[in-house]
């Protein structure tokens, strides 16, 4: 009786961190509700192979470095010109790139939120004051509360995608 409740502890708390490690920026998994931040996000990485001839470990410790909470969205943007130069391509031009991170959780939901902006045509500045809140909102349901028209999980994995291609390109 202790097992099996240990063993469903175990796995409850495996099934609820998920979403952590979706917050991310990695694409692929399973199809869930919308959010780089909510309950079932539409991403996630098995991180089994990297497919860029890197070993796990390798992959791993980059992920670490990547993700890492020391640096700001901010600082991770000015220290990767490839991928500053791709995400300025996207937004109007004279916006300002750091500016354009601040309060963003992470790298990944930055990215993708800038490739939403630009896919659906949605002004950045009011996609990143619909998710940096307050109330804060999941991507997904800021593409929905300003383009009720488009399918959100759609277009949330779309540019998680982009934002996992990006990154992975760009390092």
């Amino acid at each position: 009786m202790k097992t099996k409740f240990i063993l469903s502890a175990a796995a409850m708390l495996a099934f609820m961190a998920a979403p952590v490690f979706a917050q991310h920026g990695h694409s692929g998994g399973s199809s869930g509700s919308s959010s780089m931040h909510g309950s079932a996000s539409s991403h996630g990485d098995d991180h089994s192979s990297s497919g860029h001839g890197s070993s796990d470990s390798d992959h791993a410790s980059k992920h670490d470095a990547d993700h890492s909470g020391h640096n700001s969205v901010a600082d991770k943007l000015a220290s990767n010109k490839n991928l500053s130069t791709k995400l300025q391509g996207l937004l109007p031009p004279g916006t300002d790139l750091q500016a354009a991170a601040s309060g963003f959780k992470n790298l990944g939901q930055f990215v993708a939120a800038v490739h939403v902006s630009h896919n659906l045509g949605i002004p950045f500045d009011q996609l990143k004051a619909t998710m940096i809140g307050p109330p804060e909102e999941s991507l997904g349901k800021a593409i929905h509360a300003l383009k009720p028209a488009v399918n959100a999980k759609v277009e949330t994995k779309k540019a998680e995608k982009e934002a996992h291609q990006d990154m992975e390109h760009s390092s």
